[in-house]
């Protein structure tokens, strides 16, 4: 099919899937760029695709045909490719021995590098509190160069959700002023690492839940690592 007008009910629909909102509600939403949508059909993800008039990108989904007008309308890079997906949010539980908790992430750069590194590092899932910035935000599905759609992502109460897991698992908290040594920590088969919001860390009701703090020595002239930056070296340090 062949849309040619923004005003369109159903260019109107996926246009709104740039909002965290309509996200939530239909369970979608929208990427773009050809590598995004190749990882998102590897994946199982990717539902329908729009595509510029004239270009020859094929996958076996659903495909419909857009004008220059409405890449313009849908697009939130400076470049558009012209090629647009819809995918699937997927309904995730919490599996495996490695997980990754984010309370309160709220730049999309670093939510994109922390999932990044979670995938490279063989954690099994990441939980996120109802603060972090949205996963599914184009931003952060960009910065995670396609490494969204190899995650299992769930976001959930943080509280009760630890107080559960601390039965069966050993709970990590990042803490800068103190706690142990990451190159001194006794890493379990079985862990729970927190990481915190970007200015004020992990909260004090999630903070007081640990088995163990942990913090990364370096040098003095230096305060403290960005966030994405210390997950990585964490996720690392715990046998990636």
């Amino acid at each position: 099919m062949l849309y040619t007008s923004i005003n369109n009910s159903r260019i109107k629909e996926i246009n709104q899937l740039k909002q965290k909102k309509f996200r939530d509600k239909h369970n979608l939403f929208l990427i773009e760029g050809e590598h995004l949508l190749k990882e998102a059909y590897s994946a199982g993800c990717l539902k329908e695709m729009f595509i510029l008039e004239g270009i020859d990108f094929k996958l076996d989904v659903k495909t419909n045909y857009i004008n220059k007008k409405i890449v313009n309308y849908l697009t939130e890079v400076e470049r558009p490719s012209g090629i647009f997906g819809v995918c699937q949010i997927p309904n995730s539980i919490i599996k495996g021995g490695k997980i990754l908790v984010l309370d309160g992430i709220q730049d999309p750069g670093n939510m994109g590098t922390i999932i990044r590194s979670a995938v490279a590092f063989n954690v099994d899932t990441i939980i996120i509190s109802y603060k972090c910035t949205d996963p599914y935000g184009s931003k952060v599905v960009r910065a995670t160069q396609g490494m969204i759609f190899s995650s299992n992502i769930i976001k959930v109460d943080l509280k009760e959700t630890i107080k559960e897991l601390k039965k069966n698992y050993k709970i990590y908290v990042t803490k800068v002023d103190g706690g142990n040594s990451l190159k001194n920590v006794t890493k379990e088969e079985k862990f729970v690492i927190i990481m915190g919001n970007e200015g004020n860390g992990v909260s004090e009701e999630i903070r007081y839940l640990a088995d163990e703090y942990l913090y990364i020595p370096m040098n003095e002239k230096c305060e403290s690592l960005n966030v994405g930056v210390a997950t990585s070296i964490i996720l690392y340090e715990f046998g990636g």
